[in-house]
């Protein structure tokens, strides 16, 4: 019997040749990341069960980024920053992103592997449930609680479960209009967000290959959503040429064995999809765009880990040029070399942000987390009341962006943009040209 991507990865993190679906594994962690909401938590577990003075296993492994509640005037988020700063200079950390500084980069997910941090092969753990972002580039990432990030910063180890694998293998092209986005939101939508519990969800097949690596970061972003421990890809190509242009640390890929057997294995043909829109208050409960047109919206937001990446806003900018928006519309690039891409990058002759400023998006804000996840009441874009909202966010829980009268639709950045316009739910093939 040969070994999935996700059992290779973790038997060699472990020290053994192979593991088995159910072990309770000791493995070795590559990179931890923490962030401003729970990294003040991880440093207390840290001191409390190494000591005040104790020093964490690697520094170079520890990765902390600053990006959910940064630019507000709340003095707790402020305190939060000064801990995770405070640690960062007792700690000699040289991968501490100071917010307010030059080395400030933005949402840690989109960050860490821009900054060269995420390599194939290796162990990624975050106290964040969305690190499974990571395991687009063929790593194995999952997030963990403060406790055991407490005690990785100590130990550089992390007991796992190996988990089972669903493999997920897209088929075909996509047409006109449908994204990664769309993808994710049809396989968790037919799953169920309890669907993929504590499984290593696996995507390849052609339509993977054929995705670039911000798309194929929202597909692994969203596994979490299903109730996946990890989303994971094999590295190709595609992968490394990425990789390679940001480190030069060394790693090694590995591969799937060809007859490694999966819990579930499911075909996806991409080529009969369309978009869609998650409706209130799950990511689950998926819809087609097409069938929602008579839902008026108050705001649309294009941003996020999972929707705020620069072929996100390439994506958005070619629904929005020679158009105006009818709603507010919030932007909020991921990172800074999103929000630089967004003067460098161009749809027909024109950088994105004049596009979005002729199509009358007032504001681009700093690159964060945002309303993603609520924040204070100063958050840019945060919900105040019963806004009806389509969002290229990854949940729409109750609360989720601030209000909990707010109605959040999730949907790719092409529908976001399309309703935007319409002022309603809007499939984007619908646009005339």
């Amino acid at each position: 019997m040969g070994a999935t991507l996700t059992e290779k990865i973790l038997a060699r993190a472990a020290g053994r040749t192979t593991v088995k679906p159910g072990e309770n594994i000791w493995i070795n962690v590559d990179v931890l990341l923490t962030h401003d909401v729970c990294g003040p938590g991880t440093i207390g577990v840290f001191h409390r069960e190494f000591g005040r003075d104790a020093g964490v296993w690697d520094p170079g492994k520890v990765v902390i980024i600053p990006d959910h509640y940064i630019f507000t005037a709340d003095e707790k988020a402020h305190r939060n920053v000064d801990t995770l700063r405070a640690f960062a200079r007792e700690q000699n950390l040289p991968h501490y992103y100071d917010v307010d500084s030059p080395r400030y980069q933005g949402v840690c997910h989109v960050a860490l592997p821009q900054r060269g941090h995420v390599r194939p092969g290796e162990v990624i753990v975050g106290t964040d449930s969305h690190t499974c972002t990571h395991g687009a580039f063929g790593a194995f990432a999952t997030g963990v609680g403060n406790t055991d990030a407490g005690f990785v910063m100590g130990t550089g180890k992390l007991l796992v479960k190996v988990p089972e694998t669903m493999r997920f293998r897209l088929r075909g092209s996509p047409p006109p209009g449908v994204t990664a986005k769309d993808i994710v939101l049809r396989i968790i939508g037919d799953i169920g967000v309890d669907g993929a519990t504590y499984c290593a969800m696996e995507f390849c097949g052609e339509a993977v290959a054929a995705l670039n690596m911000d798309e194929r970061m929202t597909v692994c972003n969203m596994a979490i959503e299903a109730g996946a421990k990890n989303g994971i890809m094999e590295p190709d190509a595609t992968t490394l040429a990425y990789v390679r242009a940001r480190t030069s640390a060394p790693f090694e890929p590995l591969c799937a064995d060809r007859d490694a057997p999966a819990a579930a294995d499911a075909e996806v043909d991409v080529s009969a999809l369309e978009p869609l829109v998650a409706e209130p208050h799950l990511p689950s409960s998926v819809a087609p765009a097409r069938e929602r047109g008579g839902v008026k919206i108050d705001r649309v937001y294009i941003g996020s880990c999972t929707g705020g990446k620069t072929t996100d806003f390439i994506m958005a900018a070619r629904v929005l040029k020679g158009r105006r928006v009818a709603v507010t519309t919030f932007l909020v690039p991921a990172t800074v070399e999103v929000a630089e891409s967004l003067m460098t990058e161009t749809v027909d002759g024109k950088s994105l942000v004049e596009i979005f400023a002729e199509a009358g998006c007032r504001d681009i804000a700093p690159p964060s987390c945002a309303a993603c996840l609520g924040g204070p009441p100063d958050t840019f874009g945060r919900a105040a009341g019963s806004e009806t909202i389509v969002s290229t966010t990854n949940r729409n829980f109750i609360g989720r962006m601030g209000s909990k009268r707010a109605s959040i639709y999730l949907a790719s950045p092409l529908t976001a943009a399309a309703s935007a316009v319409a002022g309603r739910i809007t499939d984007p093939r619908e646009l005339p040209g």
